[in-house]
């Protein structure tokens, strides 16, 4: 049915197509809706405390038997001075003044931490079929351990170098992630300097570089995306998009309302929202922060978390990628099915 069944058979899956895990955005029954028609429904659990982990984890037993997908992210902690703090109150304090918004008066501490024992202890005690990183893997112990106990290992690359690295440190399969996807950008070799590679470009030259299954990611969100990614080399591609409205999701704020706008330049890539490179619906608000020192991930939340509680559109932190437009409708459910008859009809099956 599917020219590379790779992906399939490794994951334990009908169809090589996973729903990406978008923190936030992704609930226990988005992702068994998309598991139990036949793809690789995802969790995005970076945000999760452990608690809230293992909660989800019980619900996902109970909603479906079938392979599912927990993401976590592996940044590196940083802190913010005094001095960064003040200058950032300062250039920020017009947007709060508009929105209505108090001032942080204190430096922040992190709002979650990258993965670490805590998530590793619940995801031994109820392994998952597969687990996925962003920013890069965690150290090499838990990666073994995750692996001893059968979880496939999957991360995210943006360059042929960050994929080279990634198979060097034994992951079962690698997303190439290119330019056009939504939310944030999974780079990790290279912090200050993003490639900005298009995935159509990326993809190739990853598949070429490493003997692992590549998963095509950014800007596929309909049948001839699907194909497209096939014919360039791909085992299966990551969707996030195009499953964003699904009625499963959570609805942040605004963000639906965001998504059901876009168009092929309605989103720019941003650091005003989290502190790390993300791509997110355009706003004069993150326009006029493109020329602001945002303070480092995850603590930049701390300063636009107050904007997006206290007003309206205007100060949105809204993730989706290049090709909202061409996203189905329906529940996750749905939406995948939609996805596997449009690709077979693209590549003629």
């Amino acid at each position: 049915m599917w020219p590379d069944t790779r992906l399939c058979e490794l994951l334990g899956i009908e169809h090589p197509v996973i729903q990406a895990p978008m923190a936030g955005t992704t609930t226990p029954a988005m992702v068994a809706a998309v598991s139990n028609a036949g793809g690789l429904g995802s969790h995005g659990c970076a945000t999760l405390s452990p608690e809230k982990l293992a909660e989800d984890m019980e619900a996902l037993a109970g909603a479906t038997n079938r392979s599912v997908n927990l993401n976590f992210f592996c940044h590196e902690p940083q802190e913010i001075s005094e001095d960064h703090h003040a200058a950032l109150i300062e250039a920020m304090r017009p947007h709060y003044e508009a929105a209505g918004a108090p001032l942080p008066d204190e430096t922040p501490a992190p709002s979650f931490q990258p993965f670490g024992q805590a998530q590793l202890d619940c995801l031994l005690a109820r392994p998952p079929a597969v687990v996925s990183f962003h920013f890069g893997l965690p150290e090499d112990e838990a990666v073994k351990a995750l692996k001893d106990k059968g979880c496939k290992i999957l991360s995210s690359a943006t360059t042929v170098a960050e994929a080279r690295w990634l198979a060097e440190r034994g992951v079962d399969a690698i997303i190439a992630q290119g330019w056009e996807s939504g939310g944030h950008r999974g780079l990790f070799l290279e912090l200050e300097n993003d490639a900005q590679v298009g995935l159509f470009s990326l993809l190739p030259q990853v598949v070429d570089a490493v003997d692992v299954p590549v998963i095509a990611a950014g800007g596929i969100a309909d049948g001839r995306g699907i194909a497209a990614a096939f014919a360039l080399g791909a085992a299966g591609v990551q969707i996030g998009t195009a499953f964003i409205t699904a009625d499963e999701a959570h609805r942040k704020p605004h963000h639906p309302e965001a998504v059901g706008l876009g168009t092929d330049e309605s989103t720019r890539v941003t650091r005003a929202g989290s502190g790390r490179p993300a791509r997110a619906h355009r706003t004069p608000w993150i326009d006029a922060m493109a020329q602001v020192d945002a303070a480092p991930f995850p603590l930049m939340y701390h300063y636009s978390r107050p904007l997006l509680a206290a007003d309206g559109p205007a100060h949105q932190f809204s993730l989706y990628g290049q090709s909202a437009a061409l996203a189905p409708s329906g529940d996750a459910g749905e939406r995948l099915t939609a996805l596997v008859a449009a690709a077979m009809a693209a590549m003629g099956r």
